[in-house]
């Protein structure tokens, strides 16, 4: 079998030889045909902070912005006096609305401190009908029912048409409400039930207000009840329709 002492078999060639240069220098250049995914990355993470910048600019409405070297080889923005007079024109504006938003969240911190009672209630008025007039015609089933900030604050009943507002929209002094009083539940398409009452004021004017909330709704009646000094008439017939 071999020339190796008796009992050991020697296998001639058994380990190959290396592979040729050429073969490694092929598998270099495949690699280097594909990046490592590591650049890649980099890559990807450069792409997105320069769309950052881009959005960041465009919040300014100034498109394609001119770039050039500083004195100290620091990339700057080269603007032109019309683009410079526009940015300005917008922080002006972001500045006014600051302001704006300020005061509305002091007025309404303001309007919750002082005021006896606010809050939003569903509201619709109707007028009482003139001497030699006809009575107004039943509209019970007429939904316009609006959304309002009553504020009860002072000698005034105000109505914003938001909570943020700085002005009211409409207001009733106290002295000319002549009766406070509550109207029967009404009950909704989509089976919520409000509870409501009613304001009178000596110019004929009905404010019918809702609350799907019967807590609220007793809380206006027992505070009009009691600013507008009405007497127990009020609430003794609020307990009558109750029972």
């Amino acid at each position: 079998m071999g020339d190796g002492p008796s009992g050991i078999e020697v296998f001639p060639d058994h380990f190959q030889p290396s592979t040729s240069s050429s073969d490694t220098l092929q598998s270099r250049n495949s690699s280097a045909s594909h990046p490592r995914t590591d650049l890649s990355l980099v890559s990807l993470w450069a792409q997105r902070k320069l769309k950052s910048a881009a959005s960041m600019l465009n919040l300014f409405s100034l498109r394609s912005l001119p770039w050039g070297s500083g004195t100290n080889g620091e990339e700057k923005v080269v603007l032109t006096t019309a683009e410079l007079q526009c940015l300005r024109s917008e922080l002006a504006d972001l500045e006014e609305k600051e302001a704006h938003l300020k005061a509305q969240l002091e007025h309404l911190d303001e309007v919750l401190r002082s005021a006896r009672l606010s809050g939003y209630l569903y509201l619709r008025t109707r007028w009482a009908a003139l001497p030699g007039e006809p009575p107004p015609l039943d509209d019970t089933e007429v939904d316009d029912w609006l959304p309002r900030f009553v504020v009860l604050h002072g000698s005034c009943i105000f109505l914003y048409l938001l909570s943020t507002d700085l002005s009211p929209q409409d207001s009733t002094l106290l002295s000319d409400v002549v009766e406070v009083g509550p109207l029967p539940c009404l009950a909704r398409e989509d089976a919520e039930t409000r509870h409501c009452f009613y304001i009178l004021t000596c110019h004929g004017l009905r404010y019918e207000c809702s609350s799907a909330s019967k807590i609220q709704v007793d809380a206006w009646l027992t505070a009009l009840q009691l600013d507008c000094k009405l007497g127990s008439s009020s609430i003794a017939l609020s307990d009558s329709r109750e029972t």
